[in-house]
């Protein structure tokens, strides 16, 4: 491996795409260290280091990097986009427009980049209002007594909203300039790196609460978590595809063997962000309405229940809702109506299935089999920190398992991959050999 990344870094062009992305990531660790104009940052770093328990917004604080509760110019990270292409994606389900424009092809597509630059403005527009409106109030960080702002005047809060928006919009440009000119897609390396940024102070935290003992399990027991998360990333059934010989003309078209590769976790981590997502839904109505005396039964029970994910409950209902939104987005990401209906098209089949409805039923159930192993698997891997945070007390953004290291593992064997084609194209060994 070693030798491949000497050859990596020994052809010119490859090497000027490495640095360069090397020089993008580091643009975007500055810019996530750089306060928002009227922080008071001394006393937003006494509030950190004082409040250990910020799980309401754990998941966008992780996206960015630790950046969010600094409150710096990037402090909403890559989330809002996430958010956006999330959404673009359900409708164009839904909405017969994009579906058509998604059908077009490259300028279909490039289209549908516009609406979600649009709509990620949007959304970091929303979110900075928020934050900020919440760090003015001083519910941002609950426990925290000090001013995190120098002033509360309206001007002060519209120079911070537009900042953090005008920051969103720069990752996004960070991230298109990666993927024309660096290597590998630029959103998921720049999500990378915000992930790998938290990774250090977490392990850091498991070995001063608990040992160096602790430390030299977990860090055993990440490894294997690592490798079974690679194992499974890369786990797929292979369907077999013949397509028939055919007359176009004077030349003779087809004849040829192929496959669709059905990956186990063909849903990636999307499902459990929404179940993130959604779970945060009880956390935000406990944070508004804990200052109310008396305190309703309602935000009693949710509290003890549904709140800071140590409840066996709470990690039941997590489990839950991941296997649900497997399912739920694996079936409107892949239609097999519209797989058999390309294969009959061009005169594909799948040996021993006919063609047409046959061949969609089969699909079903293939894509139905192999769904329920990625979605345990995706459970079982989120209630990894949850168990964690229960047993030797880590923080909740516990390194091995979860959103981190399915992101870390994802985008890292996507980038290997892109680097080994790109070796291989100038007659070198890559990674796998």
């Amino acid at each position: 491996m070693l030798g491949a990344f000497a050859n990596a870094f020994r052809t010119p062009d490859l090497r000027r795409k490495l640095l360069f992305v090397l020089l993008i990531i580091v643009i975007f660790r500055l810019g996530s260290q750089i306060p928002t104009p009227g922080v008071n940052t001394a006393n937003v770093q006494s509030c950190i280091n004082d409040v250990q328990d910020n799980s309401v917004y754990s998941l966008i604080n992780l996206f960015s990097g630790g950046a969010l509760l600094q409150l710096s110019i990037f402090a909403l990270g890559i989330m809002p986009y996430i958010t956006a292409s999330i959404i673009l994606q359900l409708l164009v389900v839904v909405i017969p427009r994009l579906e058509a424009l998604k059908k077009e092809g490259q300028a279909g597509q490039t289209k549908i980049t516009q609406y979600t630059r649009y709509l990620t403005l949007a959304l970091a527009l929303l979110q900075a209002t928020g934050i900020v409106a919440l760090a003015r109030s001083g519910q941002l960080l609950q426990g925290c007594q000090k001013d995190l702002l120098h002033s509360d005047g309206v001007s002060t809060f519209l120079v911070m909203v537009v900042t953090m928006t005008a920051g969103t919009a720069v990752i996004m440009w960070l991230g298109e300039l990666i993927t024309e000119r660096g290597i590998g897609n630029g959103m998921s390396i720049l999500i990378f790196t915000q992930v790998v940024a938290t990774f250090p102070s977490s392990l850091w935290a498991v070995q001063r609460a608990r040992g160096w003992w602790t430390f030299a399990i977990v860090m055993a027991i990440g490894l294997v978590i690592v490798a079974a998360v690679i194992f499974i990333e890369q786990a797929q059934r292979r369907i077999p595809v013949q397509y028939a010989r055919r007359m176009v003309g004077r030349k003779m078209f087809g004849g040829s063997s192929t496959y669709i590769p059905l990956k186990v976790n063909q849903a990636g981590i999307i499902p459990v962000i929404f179940a993130s997502s959604l779970l945060y839904l009880p956390a935000m109505a406990v944070q508004f309405n804990q200052n109310r005396n008396p305190q309703p039964g309602w935000v009693t029970w949710l509290n003890e229940y549904l709140v800071g994910g140590s409840h066996p409950l709470y990690m039941a209902v997590y489990f839950a809702l991941i296997i649900f939104f497997t399912y739920f987005y694996v079936s409107i990401t892949f239609n097999p109506t519209e797989v058999a209906d390309n294969m009959k098209k061009y005169g594909g089949f799948i040996p021993g299935i006919r063609a047409g409805k046959p061949t969609e039923d089969y699909l079903s159930y293939v894509l139905s089999r192999i769904t329920l192993p990625g979605a345990l698997y995706l459970g079982l891997i989120s209630l990894i920190p949850l168990i964690a945070f229960a047993v030797i007390n880590a923080n909740q953004n516990f390194p091995f398992g979860g959103t981190s290291i399915l992101i870390m593992v994802g985008v890292a064997l996507d980038t290997v991959k892109q680097i080994e084609s790109q070796l291989q194209q100038r007659n070198y060994e890559g990674f796998l050999r």
